[in-house]
C-alpha cells in the first residue's frame, strides 16, 4: 500500500529548488498540504524575491495539490508556523532545509562568516522547530527532519563555518528525539548529496547533474510518516543509495593504577591499545556511553583492568582485508564502446598536439596511419577498479585508496573503434604494514580476441596488519634504470587545464579537478591524473625509440611515486637497453620524481638490421633537419645561387654513425644520405652524439673562422668559437666580443632562425666575423 500524507501539514523551509522544491511537490503529491517557503535568497544569503516559493506554488496546484508561499526568514520561525495555522490549521512535518554557503578557509573567514551560516542553518532550525513544538506536543504527534551535511559529519576544508553548524544540527535533533520520544515527536537527521545551488559551487557539473534531488526526496517521506517509527536516526543518501551512520568505539586501555597519577607517557605507550577497534562497541545512547567508565573506575579501584584485544595485529575483520575469500574473485565485466573520437581525446590528454607534424596520426582519424596510442589501453579496463568494494573479504573506504603501480601489455594494435569486453580478477592481496596492496588483474577482449592485459596495483592506506604475506610473484615488478646519464631527454609543459582535459577520457575522480576534494586528499590544489603523466612519458618513448609506431609497443610498466600540478612541466629521461628503453618522469623545476621503475618493451623494428646507419630512430636532431629543410625548400632558386655549396651531417651515437644528412642546395632539399663527401668539397661536418657524451664538433671549411665546437645538452646547443674577434648574429641583433671558450648558447628554434639569417651559405661567412 502507497504511503499517503492526506489530512498532514508540512513546512518545508528553503523550498524554491533543489531538495527544498523536490519534498514539497513529493509531500503535495501524495496528499499533504504544504506551506512552501523560500526567502528568494542568493547561495550567500542575499537579496531577496517571492518567484522561487511562488513558482513551486504554482506547479503544485496546476496538479491538483494544495499548498501557500511564505517569504519570511527561518530566524523568524513564529512567522512560518503561523503561516501554518493561518492556512491549514495545523503543523505536523516540518522539513528544515533552508541554507547558505559562505566558504572561506578558517584563516579568513570573518565574524559575518561565522554568524550568518549559524543563524540561517543552526538557529534557523533551532526558531522553526521550536514554534512548531508546542503545537505537536498538543497534537501529541510530530515528524521533524534537520538537514546535516557530510561536510558535518567528517569536516571539509574551506567550511569551518558550515560544518560546525551541521554537526550542531545532528547534536539538536539527538537531544529532540530524546525530549518528544513521549508526545509522539520524532526527529531524524539526513546528510544528503544531490544537485543544488549549493553543491554546484563544490562539485563538478557532471557530478551535480547526476545525483539529482528526486533521489533524496524518498527517504524524507519514510522517515516522516507516521508508520515510520525510526527515531534519533543519522542517515547519508544520495544517488539512490541511503545507509545509516551510528558511532563506533574502541575497547580502550586503562592507562593509570590506583592511587597513581595518569601520565602523558603512559598514554604514549599504550596508544595502539587505545586507538585498537578490535571488539570495539556502538554505543547509542549517553547512558551506553557511561557504561564502560563506570566500569573502568570501579576495575581501577579493585586492580583489574579493561582493555582491548591484547593481540597486537589487527584481525583481518577489522582491517576490512581477507585475502583468502578476496583472491581469485572474479569481478563482473565491463563493456566500454568507443569511437576515433575518444582515441584523439586521449591523445589530447597526454599532450598530443597539432603544431608537431608527427603527432597528426593519432589526431586525425583522416591521415592515412590514424592509429590509438598504445596506452589507450588503460581506459577501457580502469572501471573495473571501482568495483573492487563489491569483492567478498576486501572492505575499505575510497578515500583511502592510492594507485601504486601500473602495467600494461598489448597483444596487437589497438582498434580506433569497436566494443570492448574487460574481465577482471583479485590476483593478490598483500600485507605492507601501513596499508594492503589489492593487485587487479585486467584482460580486455575484442570479441574472442585478447586484445591487452592490465595490472592495477591498488595501495589502501590504513588496512595492513592482518598478517597476509608481503610480496606476490603474481605482481608485474619494477625495474630501476642503468646507472648512466640517460640517453634522451624530453621535456613537456602541462597546461593548467590538463587535467580538465584528460578526465574526459573517464578517470572522473573530482581530485583532479574540485579544489575541495583536493583538500580533502592533503592537497593544496587539483594535482594531475597519474595515468596523465603515465601517457605523457610512454608517448615521448614510443616517438624517440619506435619513430611513433604503435605496433611496435610490446608492454610498459610504471610505479606512480609522487603527484605533478597541471601547469607545471614534466621531464622524460630515457635510458635504451636493446629492446627495453627504461625511462623515469621528474618535475621539471624540482627534479622530484613522479615516475620511477618504469620501462617499455618494443618489438623489432620490422626492418632492423646491423648495418642499418638508421637504426636508431627518435633522434632529436631530426626535427632539426626536418625543419631546416622544410624553410630551405621554401626559399627556392635565390638560396642556390646565393650558397653555390653542399653541405653535409653526420649523426652519431655511442661513436658510430646512425644518421648522415646533406643539404644540396642545387635541388633546394635536405635528406638522409650515405654520400662520402670529398675532402675538398665545400660543406660543414655537424657530428650529434647523444647526451652522455655530450659533444658536437662543427668543422667549416672557411677561411675565416678556423674552428667551432657545439654541445648540444638535449636542450639547447651551446656553440664554442675558438677563433678572437666580433661576431655578429644577426637574428640576435647585437654583435658578441668572443673570445677563447666562449659559448654562446641556443635552444631548437634559435638554431634554426641561425641557420635562416646567416643563410648557410659560403659567400655570407665573411660577414660573421
Amino acid at each position: 500500500m502507497s504511503l499517503s500524507f492526506e489530512g498532514r501539514v508540512v513546512l518545508v523551509t528553503g523550498a524554491g529548488g533543489g531538495l527544498g522544491r523536490e519534498y514539497a511537490l513529493a509531500f503535495a503529491e501524495r496528499g499533504a498540504s504544504v506551506i512552501v517557503n523560500d526567502l528568494g535568497v542568493d547561495t550567500k544569503g542575499v537579496g531577496k524575491s517571492s518567484a522561487a516559493a511562488d513558482k513551486v506554488v504554482e506547479e503544485i496546484r496546476e496538479k491538483g495539490g494544495k499548498a501557500v508561499a511564505n517569504y519570511d526568514s527561518v530566524e523568524d520561525g513564529e512567522k512560518l508556523i503561523q503561516a501554518a495555522l493561518d492556512a491549514f490549521g495545523r503543523i505536523d512535518v516540518v522539513v528544515n532545509n533552508a541554507g547558505i554557503l559562505r566558504d572561506r578557509s578558517f584563516a579568513s573567514t570573518s565574524d559575518l562568516d561565522w554568524d550568518l551560516i549559524q543563524r540561517i542553518h543552526l538557529r534557523g532550525s533551532f526558531q522553526v522547530t521550536r514554534a512548531a513544538w508546542s503545537q505537536m506536543k498538543k497534537q501529541k504527534y510530530g515528524r521533524i527532519i534537520m538537514t546535516a551535511s557530510a561536510a558535518g559529519i567528517y569536516g571539509n576544508f574551506g567550511q569551518a563555518n558550515y560544518s560546525a553548524a551541521k554537526l550542531g544540527l545532528l547534536g539538536l535533533s539527538n537531544t529532540l528525539a530524546i525530549e518528544g520520544r513521549k508526545y509522539n515527536i520524532h526527529c531524524n537527521t539526513i546528510a544528503p548529496v544531490a544537485g543544488s545551488r549549493l553543491t554546484e559551487t563544490v562539485m563538478p557539473p557532471d557530478l551535480v547533474a547526476t545525483l539529482k534531488p528526486e533521489y533524496v526526496a524518498p527517504l524524507v517521506l519514510w522517515l516522516c510518516h507516521d508508520q515510520c517509527q525510526e527515531n534519533g536516526g543519522l542517515f547519508e543518501t544520495g544517488a539512490g543509495w541511503i545507509g545509516k551512520l551510528r558511532w563506533e568505539r574502541a575497547q580502550g586501555h586503562i592507562v593509570r593504577s590506583k592511587n597513581q597519577p595518569i601520565t602523558a607517557e603512559a598514554v604514549r605507550d599504550q596508544w595502539d591499545k587505545i586507538c585498537d577497534f578490535t571488539d570495539s562497541s556502538t554505543p547509542s545512547n549517553i547512558q551506553e556511553s557511561l557504561q564502560l567508565i563506570v566500569s573502568a573506575l570501579s576495575q581501577v579501584e579493585s586492580e583489574g583492568e579493561v582493555g582491548a584485544n591484547p593481540t597486537a595485529a589487527a584481525s583481518a575483520s577489522s582491517s576490512g582485508m581477507s585475502p583468502a575469500e578476496a583472491v581469485g574473485h572474479k569481478l563482473p565485466p565491463n563493456t566500454f564502446n568507443f569511437n576515433h573520437a575518444q582515441c584523439i581525446l586521449y591523445a589530447l590528454g597526454v599532450g598530443m598536439s597539432t603544431k608537431e607534424p608527427d603527432h597528426l596520426r593519432f589526431l586525425y582519424e583522416g591521415h592515412q596511419d590514424f592509429g590509438c596510442l598504445p596506452t589507450f589501453g588503460v581506459i577501457p579496463a580502469q572501471a573495473s577498479m571501482m568495483e573492487i568494494t563489491s569483492v567478498p573479504g576486501i572492505n575499505f573506504d575510497f578515500t583511502k585508496l592510492l594507485h601504486g603501480e601500473q602495467y600494461l601489455e598489448l597483444y596487437k594494435p589497438l582498434p580506433t573503434s569497436g566494443q570492448l569486453i574487460s574481465q577482471s580478477t583479485i590476483a593478490d592481496v598483500l600485507d605492507k604494514g601501513s596499508g594492503a596492496v589489492i593487485i587487479l588483474d585486467v584482460n580486455t577482449y575484442c570479441g574472442d580476441e585478447l586484445l591487452c592485459f592490465n595490472q592495477f596495483s591498488l595501495f589502501v592506506t590504513g588496512t595492513g596488519g592482518f598478517g597476509g604475506k608481503r610480496n606476490s610473484n603474481k605482481a608485474k615488478a619494477t625495474v630501476p634504470p642503468p646507472q648512466r646519464p640517460p640517453d634522451a631527454v624530453v621535456t613537456d609543459f602541462t597546461t593548467r587545464d590538463q587535467a580538465a582535459l584528460y578526465r574526459l577520457s573517464g578517470d572522473w575522480n573530482p581530485l583532479h579537478i574540485d579544489p575541495s576534494f583536493a583538500a580533502m586528499g592533503g592537497f593544496k590544489t587539483p594535482i594531475l591524473h597519474g595515468l596523465c603523466s603515465f601517457g605523457f612519458a610512454a608517448r615521448n618513448v614510443l616517438k624517440q625509440f619506435a619513430n611513433n609506431d604503435p605496433s611496435r609497443f610490446k608492454a610498459i610498466k610504471v610505479r606512480f611515486a609522487k603527484t605533478l600540478v597541471p601547469g607545471q612541466s614534466l621531464k622524460t629521461e630515457m635510458w635504451k637497453e636493446g629492446n627495453r628503453i627504461h625511462f623515469q618522469c621528474k618535475v621539471n623545476d624540482t627534479d622530484v620524481i613522479l615516475l620511477s621503475g618504469a620501462y617499455m618493451d618494443l618489438h623489432d623494428a620490422p626492418d632492423a638490421s646491423p648495418e642499418s646507419l638508421t637504426q636508431v630512430g627518435g633522434l632529436q636532431s631530426e626535427l632539426v633537419f626536418a625543419e631546416i629543410g622544410r624553410r630551405i625548400k621554401d626559399l627556392g632558386s635565390e638560396l642556390v645561387k646565393k650558397v653555390n655549396a653542399v653541405f653535409g651531417w653526420e649523426i652519431t651515437k655511442d661513436g658510430k654513425i646512425t644518421a648522415q644528412w646533406s643539404k644540396c642546395t642545387d635541388h633546394c632539399t635536405i635528406h638522409e644520405t650515405q654520400q662520402e663527401f670529398n675532402s675538398n668539397s665545400k660543406f660543414h661536418s655537424l657530428v650529434c652524439r647523444p647526451n652522455n657524451e655530450k659533444k658536437v664538433i662543427v668543422c667549416q671549411k672557411n677561411p675565416t673562422v678556423i674552428k667551432r665546437q657545439v654541445q648540444y645538452t638535449g636542450k639547447n646547443f651551446k656553440v664554442l668559437w675558438k677563433k678572437r674577434g666580433r661576431v655578429k648574429f644577426k637574428h640576435l641583433k647585437q654583435k658578441w666580443e668572443v673570445q677563447e671558450n666562449v659559448f654562446l648558447e641556443f635552444n631548437h628554434q634559435e638554431l634554426l632562425e641561425f641557420y635562416d639569417k646567416l643563410e648557410i651559405i659560403q659567400g655570407q661567412l665573411d660577414s660573421l666575423t
